[in-house]
């Protein structure tokens, strides 16, 4: 078949606008997920010359960066709150009235007009903006928030305690310990926070609309309920809309007006899926999109919608381009309702219940440690709360240990941890929104295979007319198609020939192929781009040219390249077969060495893909990835269920021509298995499996419903920005675990001498300095959060019978160095003690010492400390010295039963000899610490402790439940009326077909 004649000075046509026109004889059978006939909206037209706007596209086309749109409104909260209601938060617009509707004459908007900007500002003071987003965070209550919680309320008993005691210097320390706490949380977490929301303001979703008679390009969260906007292929739906026509079609109208005016007297209400082909006679006309609602339904294929149907907020547009008027925000949208529903059930996540357990138990523990204090001071006969200037009494006991137990920044610690560690993140590019499959698209298509007698000209002049003219939003296929074409001049001529497009049908997974009906020079043509079986099919080509394009898409798939076949039917001619494009989609070059350091870090990656097996094979091999890949037939129609079939996702380096169920399917099968899950996706059909997984990745170009679905948004292309994002969350776990078991360690550490101290000798270290002992251990190490930890081989977890145990280990060692210290200034030459000292001060600077290093201990030796770390540490212990030194708030002073020997200072001063003795000392205290920490971990029982077994089955449930999905129930009847339900082997899908 030869081409149209190429003068373009006799044959160029005008392109006139298609009318839409049912006719049942053009209705042809279609995949599961369009109906008859459907006629999808064609691309934006300017000027009426799609083809020559394609050429013109090819010959301009740079692969530079993505131009952003400059058109945006003013963001800013049209009510505002009286300046004198300081406490208030701010109210939101439109929240006020919780019975509000939309007028129906909201509704009403000229398709080619819109809406004023006076109407939208109007009409945001009645609905608010177009977001799901919670109500603006008040930062003085978010302030106050790091007043609450069990550790800072026991806190806030000690300060009441203190102002009960006239203790009015614990009573200020204690509450300096609580507003450096707050304060320090509080920056850290807003400067994160900042940091994440500068890069989310680079993925808003966004929206075409119609105001003032002009279309514009505005963030999705500025649209209202009226406006007029443009839906088209690519995009996410930005609001519930109600379809009115076609884009090319603006005269449909009237028509979209009468059918309104019908409806007002019989009004339904639809929800997702309800709109089916069960009783097509309910559609208006023909289909004006395909929409993808998988996220909200469930649905594998895109849904069908008509003149009249509503749009549902962030599902995808498959197909086709329409005008729709914004029918709802986004808080009363249909998934606004849902979330809605869900908000009040607030998941405390993982993390913080691990830090509710530890601090629960602090709690509990520090209670038994008080009872034991009062039955020793009882035995002492200590009074209730006299003397009144005097630590040694039952108030002040409490007072001491409330204050020593309750690890009072631990949350702070570990929140400003966590925020710091965002906004490591959102350096790499990678945001946290709670914290490509592989290769990123990189096609290039290689020398076609043209069958006998058909010029390459014309077949990649088919191949780019069976391909999307919409160039704002090409899939990455028919994108390379196009451009291709950048090598062919000849086949650009042709395309310049005046060519009309009168019905388009995008690619579907069920008949695997774009159709293209057009006309040039009077003469009708189909052009077909597919699958390789799929455009084979539709030919009648001898035995031969049938098994000589087998064998080349064959040989294509061996080599790594994806195929497309490619067609073409002239007028009542058979189809031609015109050839093969072969593509080559590589990896990205740093791909394979960072799936290999992926491996190294303990993960396991598998390959799901919708390519054909053989091309999916060679893939794995060129990530050495392994070659255990199986078709997804194998999956789901090999016969195969309950254990056999969670043995084989298990162990399968990956699928091919998989489908989004199958996505989710091999998810929840790992999952069951005990196994956490990292899911990465780019597409709207990826959301349902980004939301299953345990962390749900969405890559660089990823579509806005990804995005939703995902707890981490990439910005940054490639693989090793997820090895980056495994690092950091590895070494910010590593910070956390450090200090708290440093922090549970000081608790114990503390607990135990002063107990054992009062119940024995009848002893205490002074309240003033307790407070301050609590004060320098927090400012030391609030610097934890920039230390320089280092990431573990292997994956990480919460071992907290580990933790424990190792813990309690330090603390009590720590305790017992205090006590040999102590021990030593009963001798008669005063032990420690060096010309002259204070018991008081002594203790208090080998505990801030000890204490202050245990940190460098429970780190880890495997890195350098950071210089904030180890700058802090080393200015606490300044402190401490000059503390102990000039014998501040030593107290006046009492006699310990037995009584110490030795000569002490009565104003509480330390020789500067002392001092130096007590560093030497506490050096050689933390260096048998850190042996015995260093032993401890690898003694293999306790490094295993507690760490959850992974891989387990329940081969008994999962066979159950394997059975189980093969049963289904039969209903009968028989001849005389009778009937009758029994259980039977469910249909296969093969069955079902015949």
């Amino acid at each position: 078949m030869a081409p149209p004649d190429p003068n373009p000075a006799e044959n160029h046509l005008r392109f006139d606008e298609p009318k839409f026109e049912v006719e049942g004889g053009a209705d042809r059978k279609q995949s599961a997920a369009d109906h008859k006939g459907s006629i999808y909206a064609k691309p934006d037209l300017e000027n009426g010359e799609e083809y020559a706007n394609l050429v013109a596209f090819i010959n301009s086309y740079y692969e530079g960066p993505r131009r952003k749109s400059v058109v945006s409104m003013e963001e800013q909260e049209a009510m505002k709150k009286p300046w004198w209601k300081f406490w208030k938060r701010s109210p939101k617009p439109g929240l006020n009235d919780d019975g509000f509707e939309v007028p129906d004459d909201w509704l009403e908007a000229d398709i080619k007009e819109g809406i004023s900007m006076h109407e939208v500002e109007a009409r945001r003071k009645r609905t608010g903006f177009n977001e799901l987003t919670t109500e603006k965070e008040n930062m003085f209550l978010k302030f106050l928030s790091y007043f609450t919680g069990p550790i800072l309320y026991v806190m806030e008993i000690a300060v009441i305690l203190a102002a009960g005691l006239r203790d009015w210097i614990d009573f200020g320390v204690i509450i300096a310990i609580l507003l450096l706490n707050a304060t320090v949380g509080w920056y850290q977490e807003k400067q994160a926070a900042d940091v994440v929301a500068s890069l989310k303001g680079d993925i808003a979703m966004r929206a075409t609309v119609v105001r003032s008679g002009k279309e514009e390009d505005i963030k999705a969260r500025e649209l209202v309920p009226g406006d007029i906007i443009i839906i088209e292929e690519g995009q996410v739906i930005p609001a519930d809309a109600r379809l009115i026509c076609a884009y090319e079609n603006p005269g449909a109208f009237e028509e979209y007006k009468e059918l309104m005016r019908q409806e007002l007297n019989e009004p339904s209400e639809k929800k997702p899926g309800e709109e089916e082909d069960d009783d097509e006679d309910k559609h208006h006309g023909v289909s004006l999109i395909a929409a993808d609602q998988s996220a909200i339904t469930g649905e594998s294929l895109a849904v069908d919608k008509f003149m009249g149907d509503t749009a549902y907020y962030t599902t995808g547009c498959k197909r086709g381009k329409a005008y729709a008027v914004v029918t709802a925000p986004a808080r009363t949208s249909f998934v606004g309702r849902t979330a809605t529903l869900v908000q009040g059930a607030k998941d405390q996540g993982h993390f913080k219940a691990i830090m509710n357990s530890i601090g629960t138990a602090l709690l509990v523990i520090v209670v038994a440690w008080i009872l034991i204090s009062w039955i020793g001071g009882f035995f002492h006969g200590l009074e209730i709360a006299t003397p009144e200037k005097s630590s040694r009494n039952l108030l002040h006991y409490v007072l001491i240990l409330l204050i020593v137990g309750v690890p009072v920044g631990l949350p702070v610690v570990t929140t400003t941890t966590l925020a710091v560690g965002a906004a490591y993140l959102a350096k790499d590019k990678a945001i946290v929104q709670k914290l490509t499959a592989i290769e990123s698209l990189a096609l290039s298509i290689r020398e076609p295979y043209v069958a006998e007698d058909v010029d390459v000209n014309w077949m990649m002049a088919v191949a780019a007319l069976a391909s999307s003219h919409n160039i704002k939003s090409l899939d990455p296929i028919d994108k390379v198609t196009i451009l291709t074409l950048k090598r062919y001049p000849k086949a650009r001529e042709i395309l310049e020939q005046g060519w009309k497009t009168q019905k388009y049908t995008p690619f579907d997974p069920v008949s695997k192929r774009i159709t293209c009906e057009c006309s040039c020079d009077g003469q009708a043509y189909i052009a077909a781009k597919g699958a390789p079986k799929a455009i084979l099919s539709l030919t009648e080509c001898s035995k031969e040219t049938a098994d000589l394009f087998k064998n080349k898409a064959a040989e294509f798939a061996r080599r790594g390249f994806r195929s497309l076949g490619v067609a073409v039917k002239k007028n009542n001619e058979p189809w031609e077969l015109l050839g093969m494009l072969s593509m080559f989609d590589p990896p990205r070059e740093d791909t394979a060495q960072t799936i290999a350091e992926a491996q190294i870090l303990g993960l396991q990656v598998k390959m799901l893909t919708g390519d054909a097996i053989a091309i999916a094979k060679e893939t794995c091999k060129m990530l050495a990835l392994g070659t255990k890949v199986y078709n997804s037939d194998r999956l789901i129609h090999g016969g195969l269920s309950g254990t056999t079939q969670h043995d084989l996702v298990e162990r399968a380096d990956g699928f091919a021509e998989v489908f989004p169920e199958h996505k989710y399917q091999v998810v929840e099968m790992i999952q069951q298995r005990g196994h956490l899950t990292a899911m990465t996706g780019d597409g709207v059909n990826d959301a349902p499996s980004l939301k299953k997984s345990d962390c749900g990745i969405a890559v660089e170009g990823a579509s806005e419903a990804a995005q939703a679905a995902a707890d981490i948004v990439f910005l940054a292309p490639g693989l090793s920005t997820i090895v980056s994002a495994i690092k950091i969350a590895r070494q910010i776990f590593q910070r956390m675990k450090a200090y708290i078991q440093y922090r549970i360690a000081l608790c114990f550490h503390l607990e135990i001498y002063l107990v054992t101290s009062m119940v024995i000798i009848n002893e205490t270290i002074t309240v003033d300095l307790i407070v301050f002992l609590a004060l320098f251990a927090d400012l030391a190490t609030i610097a934890v959060a920039y230390d320089n930890a280092h990431y573990e081989a292997r994956p990480v977890e919460w071992q907290l019978p580990k933790i424990w145990i190792i813990s309690v280990t330090l603390g009590a060692l720590l305790a017992l160095g205090t006590w040999v210290i102590r021990g030593s200034i009963f001798v008669p030459n005063g032990g420690v003690i060096q010309n002259y000292g204070n018991v008081q001060e002594i203790l208090f600077l080998e505990i801030s010492l000890t204490e202050n290093w245990l940190i460098f201990v429970t780190r880890g030796g495997k890195t350098w400390p950071s210089w904030q770390l180890v700058g802090a540490i080393f200015g606490v212990d300044v402190l401490a010295t000059i503390f102990c030194i000039f014998g501040w708030l030593s107290g006046e002073g009492y006699a310990s039963d037995p009584r110490t020997r030795a000569v002490l200072e009565p104003n509480g001063r330390t020789s500067v000899v002392t001092a130096v003795v007590i560093w030497a000392y506490s050096i050689g205290v933390t260096i048998v610490i850190a042996i015995i920490y260093y032993l401890m971990n690898k003694i293999e029982w306790l490094d295993n402790l507690g760490r959850k077994s992974r891989s387990r089955s329940d081969t008994q449930m999962e066979n159950i439940l394997g059975h189980l999905s093969k049963v289904a129930i039969e209903h009968e009847r028989d001849d005389k009326g009778g009937s009758r339900w029994h259980l039977t082997t469910r249909a296969t899908e093969a069955e079902i077909d015949e």
